[in-house]
């Protein structure tokens, strides 16, 4: 029986990457994948999935509106598909992720999923908060603070480099706006200064 997968982390941990070699992985086997990535999400390009360290792939561009369920049932009807990988699966709709789970339960697909947990104010994706309720596995990805502390936060800085409080929940950027941080160094970061 196929599962749902959901692998999470703070920014910068190799999501990307553990994604790339998953479905090197399968297709090493003879096995084809299908890989997907939210449209919100333009870093590499659209439909584009591409690592810190380099490794890059096609994916199919993933508009909220999407019913990935069909897409992957008729690609898988035109020829076998091994396995579903997603990446940022925070800007999945609970309705995709629920798509998702039908392509696991019905089609006997294997679903893989990486992303972030929680956004700059500590609060779960909707994405996220699907896939923690939905998914059958669930994996910390693991990446460290400063300090060597594990890292579990997503601190957004501003032009100064200090952490910014408020804003839109999505706001698309790499090393130059997160800083991934342990809860300690988060809080502090946004402790008021006296």
């Amino acid at each position: 029986m196929a599962k749902v997968y959901f692998y999470y982390s703070a920014m910068n941990a190799g999501k990307s990457t553990v994604l790339l070699q998953s479905s090197y992985n399968y297709q090493e086997r003879g096995l084809r994948t299908l890989l997907f990535v939210p449209t919100v999400d333009t870093r590499a390009g659209v439909g584009q999935i591409k690592s810190r360290i380099g490794l890059h792939a096609a994916a199919m561009p993933l508009p909220p509106d999407e019913d990935v369920f069909a897409h992957v049932a008729t690609s898988h009807g035109e020829q076998p598909v091994g396995c579903v990988l997603v990446d940022e699966a925070q800007f999945l709709t609970r309705a995709q992720v629920e798509q998702l789970t039908d392509v696991s339960d019905r089609l006997n697909i294997p679903v893989l999923c990486y992303g972030l947990r929680t956004d700059f104010q500590a609060q779960l994706f909707p994405g996220s908060a699907a896939l923690l309720a939905l998914a059958d596995n669930l994996t910390e990805i693991k990446t460290i603070c400063h300090c060597g502390r594990k890292a579990t936060m997503n601190l957004r800085v501003g032009p100064d480099g200090k952490g910014v409080r408020e804003g839109a929940q999505v706001e698309i950027g790499g090393n130059e706006r997160y800083v991934a941080m342990c809860r300690r160094h988060f809080k502090d970061a946004l402790a008021p200064k006296s």
